[in-house]
């Protein structure tokens, strides 16, 4: 698929090199791998198309930083992700919360107690499964279950094999999946069936 191949290396060498028309075109042939990190990874439209607007901005004025230009699409990543992170924390800063008594705005459906309760310890408990992973098997399994990359596309961002991104992803899965059995107050090694698939 020709819209998921990055610039080839002698055009990254080229423009490491400061050739200005090599950059031009290193930023024009990264630019719809860049869109479609920041879309999967930003938390609105706007936010995806800033971020890639800031990210091939980098990429034009410090392309001569890059060390290996192999690993164009794992610092382009590297960079977006850093971006989308970066504007959802602003947001996240900028949302005030509900007051004690505060209604929700009248075009936001009020979940019930029970609900709020049930999808707040829900979204915990996955969300802490997840954080406790290691970070190299984090980072696969968000890329890879999360975000919907295909296992190639993962390997490649991370500077990985394709065998070894998919070690780290089938130990990521099985340690939520066995986190996640385990239910609170049961003893750490629980089932004898738990085991079973690993």
């Amino acid at each position: 698929m020709a819209e998921s191949t990055w610039p080839g290396e002698q055009l990254v060498v080229a423009a490491q090199h400061g050739d200005v028309d090599s950059i031009a075109a290193l930023v024009a042939g990264s630019h719809p791998n860049v869109q479609r990190f920041a879309r999967s990874l930003c938390v609105t439209p706007e936010d995806a198309e800033d971020a890639a607007q800031e990210a091939l901005i980098i990429l034009y004025r410090r392309i001569g930083m890059l060390r290996a230009s192999g690993a164009l699409a794992s610092w382009m990543f590297r960079i977006v992700r850093n971006e989308c992170l970066r504007r959802a924390r602003t947001m996240l800063r900028d949302q005030a919360p509900l007051r004690e008594g505060q209604a929700p705005p009248r075009d936001v459906a009020a979940p019930s107690a029970e609900d709020e309760v049930l999808h707040r310890m829900e979204a915990g408990r996955g969300g802490a499964a997840v954080a406790a992973l290691p970070a190299d098997q984090r980072r696969v399994l968000i890329m890879r279950d999360i975000q919907g990359y295909s296992g190639q596309m993962v390997a490649d961002a991370l500077g990985l094999s394709t065998a070894a991104m998919k070690s780290r992803l089938h130990r990521a899965r099985a340690a939520v999946r066995h986190t996640l059995r385990v239910t609170p107050g049961s003893a750490p090694g629980g089932n004898a069936h738990e085991n079973q698939d690993n």
